[in-house]
């Protein structure tokens, strides 16, 4: 099993649509390709930036509605035409246009269904919990926020040089240090080139501490 980083990654915080738009471009242009956007609603652009493909979503919708449709369809004429035959009126047994309603129904219900399912799945949901949650603020995506994280799972990811990367983008206030769990609140990086890893940042910090108690 491939070890866990150290932490979840890199985030940074935008106050205006087209600064995370840009700074989005600017960080695909660089090399990253393992980053996601948060965001108080859609940015036009914003999606083809991260290098999102077209879901899948709609052909499972499609497949779903084609499998509902066949079932409803067959359903009817299984219980009209085969199982129970009673001649009404003279009417045949396959008597296709009475069966459309039904067959419109289920086909509605079962292409909801696959809608509904196939958007969690592939949205990896239900999910309580995700390390992004522990950065302070971080609410502010559901309002007026927008940040941009870089994963540390990404090929070019290096705590420093991202991080200086991150502050070139222009936005508000320090790089923040997005952790795995709630062990400790993330770190602000100001100065990334003063912090090799995260272990060794962290230890800097207690030690200075340290000396001034002393």
């Amino acid at each position: 099993m491939k070890p866990q980083p150290a932490i979840h990654g890199l985030m940074i915080e935008f106050a205006e649509p087209t600064a995370i738009l840009e700074a989005t471009r600017k960080a695909w242009n660089e090399g990253y390709r393992n980053m996601d956007a948060y965001t108080p609603y859609p940015v036009e652009g914003l999606a083809a930036a991260l290098g999102m493909k077209k879901t899948v979503v709609p052909s499972v919708v499609f497949i779903g509605g084609l499998v509902g449709a066949a079932f409803g369809f067959f359903m009817q004429y299984y219980s009209m035409a085969v199982d129970y035959p009673f001649n009404s009126g003279g009417r045949p047994y396959n008597s296709w246009p009475v069966f459309i309603p039904v067959t419109f129904e289920v086909l509605v219900l079962v292409a909801s269904f696959s809608a509904f399912f196939a958007m969690l799945f592939l949205n990896g949901l239900p999910r309580p919990h995700h390390p992004v949650f522990n950065v302070p603020g971080f609410e502010r995506a559901s309002q007026d926020r927008f940040f941009l994280a870089i994963e540390a799972t990404d090929a070019k990811f290096d705590l420093a040089e991202t991080a200086r990367f991150l502050l070139s983008l222009g936005g508000l206030g320090p790089v923040i240090e997005v952790p795995h769990d709630r062990l400790g609140p993330p770190e602000q990086i100001e100065e990334p080139g003063l912090a090799g890893t995260v272990s060794e940042s962290r230890t800097v910090v207690q030690v200075g501490e340290q000396e001034q108690q002393t």
